[in-house]
């Protein structure tokens, strides 16, 4: 697989062959058609590898010895950057990335499952600890998750990114205090 990354990061999906990879790794293509059975699936290996590194990345965050608050806002800022250097680091694969973002939704469903289940453990915590006060940390990790997801494109493209590192603070108000105007919580 990461021989196919590095093929599809440097020449795109569209013009890496199964015989490249092959050539590339070493391995017949019959070899190759043992384990996958189209590019495809091979790109989809690829990327759902990719989703589970950045998986383990975020359970490190979320097992950390810091406060609840703390880690949602390690978590979403480690997030963002780790999937934007994920579609960098594998070049061509930005663009593939965007054009078979269908495809790719796919792929991302046990990362998901993953996500919802990490951003859950750190609500609940918050809520035992009774830093965060909600009621149903399953409805709110699911939120969370699709509003991160949704930061993800405009991030990636540099739209966000900067904007989000200068406005923490506001982002921290609004996570954590939300919009109604409270005198005794906002900072």
């Amino acid at each position: 697989m990461d021989v196919a990354r590095k093929l599809f990061a440097a020449k795109g999906f569209e013009n890496t062959t199964m015989n490249d990879i092959a050539l590339a790794s070493q391995k017949g293509r019959r070899t190759l058609y043992t384990y996958f059975k189209s590019k495809e699936e091979i790109y989809f290996a690829v990327v759902e590898n990719e989703l589970f590194q950045l998986a383990d990345k975020l359970k490190l965050v979320a097992r950390k010895n810091t406060s609840p608050e703390e880690r949602l806002i390690e978590y979403i800022y480690i997030r963002m950057d780790a999937i934007k250097e994920a579609v960098n680091r594998n070049g061509n694969l930005k663009a593939d990335f965007f054009k078979e973002v269908r495809q790719v939704e796919l792929v991302r469903r046990e990362f998901d499952s993953r996500e919802k289940k990490i951003l859950k453990e750190i609500l609940s915590e918050g809520m035992e600890q009774k830093v965060f006060h909600i009621q149903d940390s399953d409805f709110m990790a699911l939120m969370v998750h699709y509003a991160l997801r949704g930061f993800e494109v405009p991030y990636i493209r540099g739209e966000l990114e900067r904007l989000m590192k200068e406005k923490k603070d506001s982002i921290m108000n609004f996570l954590f205090y939300g919009i109604k105007k409270n005198v005794n919580n906002v900072k």
